[in-house]
């Protein structure tokens, strides 16, 4: 958003403030020309913000607030306001006050210098109904290298969603937004546009100016191209926070990244949230997912997910949003990981629009199927808010909204001696949801719980491996361990002939999800 001045002569006497304080309204902007007309009254109470402290507008609208040489001024839109939206449908809620510019010997462009600051910093809102009950789309890493992969995007996931957005009153991509070029941003935006809904963007570790010498200036590409890296805004019985959580370059060495948060960034989180209502549901949206996934990992700085914890400990209801991995997980915190509030904090590793990054055979499209390593299907997801509740339900691209289970069962298995096993991958499920199974109309039965590779995706990468010619396509990825896999023994004593095979998993917000499959059961067939 560039800045929206009042009349000349206030402009004028502006030049005569000191330069250490930046200063404007907040105001509703009736004929939504984003410029405040003399007619056009403030708006009290509403929360604006230097990136680090957080400050409550006057009963005319006006906020101040300390002004530093290189940040950028937003406002925390309210509910039941809406700020503009710009052709690209980018949420216009911001001003870069950057004197000298972005650093001018970088390989992509940041700011240009934005010169003294204005006499006044205005932010416009105009009224938009907005109820309690609602829904979002959240993608996780789109990461194009190409332009090619851009048009994997569109025709893969766009097309789809423009014409399946459901209710949905905005979206939000988990940062990845490219995957290095950043030239890239721009056909991102041109393609994400067309879903018509105005769209929040989080940046990735593939979004950075790799230039940067500090954290500070890694994102001032994002930052033209998007906004401030760290901001929040309301909808709802909810507030949204999204933060930049990776440092580069890494302060350890100087080389790479880490997950963690800058000094000034923990401030803004703990002075925005001192004026968030402890009942509403707080929505944190950052791209690298807080846990370890393995002994020994330290891809995050643990004290400043401890920090975190602290601020957001207060507030009953939280939910965490990440990507990265090109995973699916579904993390819950509790004392043993140091969060001490009152419920398990449920962190949302999300599925990837890019799955594993565009690999595999063409689909029913001609888009690689891009199958994730722990065996999710490529897609996105769809986030319902209650008040101050939410469910979540992942949608796989090209597919049926009930396909939520794979299976991997054998076509055919033996009458007696049989060693094989059903296998469910439940995408969206945890290790406290229940999984269970039953053969030709049977007794429900559970099955178990196990963190283990997907055997129908570890079937499909092998075929790689034994073929004459190279298919179409790339290679995909190698297995990883699912954290959402389920296992069965056959039943004992099924006659020889067709089967019916049945799963059905019941989530954490009580739906209930099923898949089917038919198998046969042959007589043994012994070595003679």
């Amino acid at each position: 958003m560039k800045t929206i001045f009042s009349t000349a002569a206030v402009l004028i006497a502006g030049f005569f403030f000191s330069q250490t304080t930046v200063t404007g309204f907040v105001y509703e902007d009736a004929n939504r020309n984003s410029v405040k007309d003399r007619r056009e009254k403030g708006i009290a109470n509403v929360a604006v913000s230097n990136g680090q402290e957080v400050v409550l507008t006057d009963a005319s609208g006006r906020y101040t607030l300390p002004a530093y040489d290189h940040h950028s001024v937003f406002v925390i839109k309210p509910s039941g306001f809406q700020t503009p939206v710009d052709g690209n449908n980018l949420p216009q809620f911001y001003y870069h006050h950057k004197p000298k510019g972005s650093p001018a010997d970088f390989k992509y462009k940041g700011t240009a210098p934005t010169g003294p600051l204005p006499a006044q910093v205005n932010f416009p809102l105009h009224k938009n109904k907005e109820e309690k009950d609602f829904q979002i789309l959240v993608f996780g890493d789109p990461q194009p290298y190409t332009l090619k992969e851009i048009d994997y995007f569109k025709r893969g996931i766009i097309n789809e969603v423009k014409n399946n957005k459901k209710n949905a009153v905005f979206g939000i991509s988990l940062g990845d937004l490219v995957g290095d070029d950043l030239v890239l941003h721009q056909p991102y935006i041109d393609a994400v546009k067309e879903i018509g809904l105005p769209w929040y963007n989080v940046i990735g570790n593939h979004d950075m100016n790799f230039d940067a010498k500090e954290d500070a200036l890694s994102d001032e590409t994002f930052e033209e191209n998007f906004g401030p890296a760290n901001y929040a805004f309301n909808y709802g019985n909810v507030h949204f926070m999204v933060l930049d959580d990776i440092l580069y370059p890494d302060p350890r060495d100087g080389k790479g990244y880490w997950g963690g948060f800058r000094e000034d960034q923990l401030k803004f989180v703990e002075n925005n949230l001192k004026l968030v209502p402890k009942d509403k549901l707080v929505v944190l949206a950052f791209h690298i997912q807080m846990m370890p996934e393995r002994a020994g990992d330290d891809h995050f700085r643990m004290e400043d997910r401890r920090r975190l914890f602290e601020l957001l400990k207060p507030f009953e209801n939280v939910l965490m949003m990440s990507a990265h991995t090109h995973k699916q997980t579904q993390i819950f915190y509790t004392k043993g990981e140091g969060w001490e509030g009152a419920e398990k904090l449920h962190e949302y590793n999300v599925g990837t629009t890019s799955g594993d990054w565009y690999s595999g055979t063409a689909d029913a499209v001609g888009v690689p199927r891009s199958v994730m390593r722990d065996g999710t299907f490529r897609g996105y997801s769809f986030v319902d808010f209650k008040d101050n509740k939410y469910s979540i339900q992942y949608k796989v691209a090209g597919k049926p909204d009930d396909f939520q289970i794979s299976l991997y069962v054998p076509k055919v298995i033996a009458s007696r001696r049989n060693s094989a096993r059903i296998v469910a991958n439940f995408f969206m499920g945890g290790k406290d949801d229940k999984v269970e199974y039953r053969v030709d109309n049977g007794n429900w039965t559970p099955m178990n719980y196990t963190e283990t590779i997907d055997p129908g995706f570890m079937k499909s990468v092998l075929q790689w491996d034994d073929v004459p010619q190279l298919p179409q396509g790339r290679r995909p990825s190698n297995p990883e361990i699912s954290k959402h896999i389920w296992q069965a023994p056959f039943p004992g004593k099924l006659a020889v002939g067709q089967h019916k095979l049945e799963v059905r998993a019941t989530d954490r917000y009580g739906k209930v999800h099923t898949a089917e499959q038919n198998f046969e059961v042959q007589d043994l067939n012994p070595v003679p």
